[in-house]
């Protein structure tokens, strides 16, 4: 069957070139149309749709306000199409995020037909990827918008925290939700030196979930990896690092990780640990289609750090970081996989248990506390 997509869109010119292009595959079909995010809330229960695109600025209810009534009454996978999602409008872009809109479109900055035919079949592909995306009910808070709230209070973004934790050929006793953080004084046996995490889909929510929960004081370097589009790195950092309490910045060749601070692998290169483990940066072929890729990365961390490396893999398509947390594992350091329930894709996670490379298996809410207690020096 076609993918259902409703179209939410304020100008007839951009609703009618989004349709014509939309009409091009086969795989999609536009089951319905609305000009406010008002008119769209009411047709979403009548045309169920399998994929929401909307516009960000929109009359009577705004494309923000849209995303936030639509994943608390009718959970969807949400695209934002507009012009004012560039890779500049950093607030706007992980505001929408925040939200619960699972990814952003640009619109072409000249709004002419030529030009957005030439982003047609991005477009197309990226909604064809968001047909099979996972999304949770987001819960109405009564607390003020996150810009208000001081950092120290920043509530972390809900999610399940309903799944069993499997055991691997590499695992301790395996947590349980709900687990009494405090009694695993006794599996702390190993001083972990740096912390690894890699994510694709969904990750800038995740990241946010976790990274947001770790003080100022968190004795060990974070190093991220995140697939993202293009142009957008520097504004999801700069987005975390009015969120969290840590230090985050994109990582500089030479630069020696300090405790502190959260370092995000560049655009365009794989991030490595030299020889006297400083930040290196390298131009070998993507892999897997990857560059940074999370295995890269994490592959180093297991060679220099070995027992004393931590690695994370949180949601995403593929199976990037899989390989990289079995080098960590094999290294003897610890390694955690989000479950299934509170991934948005579960596909790099996924690939990752299969390999027998994940020690745990956490919701992404309870992957912070479980750090905490196994990091000594707090």
């Amino acid at each position: 069957m076609p993918i259902r997509v409703l179209l939410v869109e304020d100008s007839p010119v951009a609703l009618i070139i989004l349709k014509r292009i939309l009409s091009i595959s086969s795989d999609l079909c536009v089951v319905g149309t609305a000009r406010t995010g008002q008119e769209a809330l009411t047709l979403v229960p009548t045309v169920q749709p399998d994929v929401i695109c909307t516009d960000f600025h929109m009359p009577q209810m705004n494309g923000l306000e849209f995303i936030q009534e639509v994943m608390v009454l009718y959970p969807r996978p949400i695209l934002v199409i507009s012009a004012s999602v560039q890779a500049d409008d950093t607030h706007n872009v992980f505001q929408l995020l925040n939200a619960g809109a699972v990814d952003v479109f640009p619109k072409p900055k000249t709004g002419l037909a030529s030009d957005y035919e030439l982003i047609g079949q991005e477009l197309i592909q990226k909604i064809k990827v968001l047909s099979g995306v996972k999304v949770f009910t987001k819960h109405r808070k009564s607390s003020p918008p996150l810009s208000s709230v001081p950092v120290n209070k920043l509530p972390s973004i809900p999610t399940p925290t309903h799944d069993p934790v499997a055991r691997t050929p590499f695992s301790p006793p395996p947590l349980s939700t709900g687990v009494d953080l405090s009694k695993l004084s006794v599996l702390c046996c190993k001083t972990i030196r740096m912390l690894a995490i890699g994510a694709s889909t969904g990750g800038p929510q995740a990241l946010h979930t976790i990274l947001t929960q770790l003080p100022s004081n968190f004795p060990v370097p974070v190093v991220c990896i995140q697939h993202i589009t293009e142009g957008f790195l520097q504004g999801l950092v700069t987005w975390l690092d009015g969120e969290c309490r840590l230090s985050i910045k994109i990582a500089t060749a030479g630069e020696m990780p300090q405790a502190g601070w959260v370092y995000f692998a560049p655009e365009g290169h794989h991030l490595e640990l030299s020889r006297n483990g400083r930040f290196s940066y390298s131009t070998a072929p993507p892999l897997g289609g990857h560059r940074p890729s999370v295995t890269v990365t994490l592959k180093s961390v297991a060679q220099f750090y070995g027992a004393s490396a931590a690695g994370v893999l949180l949601t995403g398509m593929g199976r990037d970081g899989a390989d990289g947390m079995k080098a960590i594992a094999e290294a003897g350091g610890l390694t955690i996989a989000q479950n299934q329930d509170s991934c948005v894709v579960f596909g790099m996670p996924a690939e990752a248990i299969a390999l027998g490379a994940a020690q745990y298996i956490l919701p992404v809410s309870e992957i912070a506390p479980f750090l905490l207690n196994r990091v000594k020096g707090l």
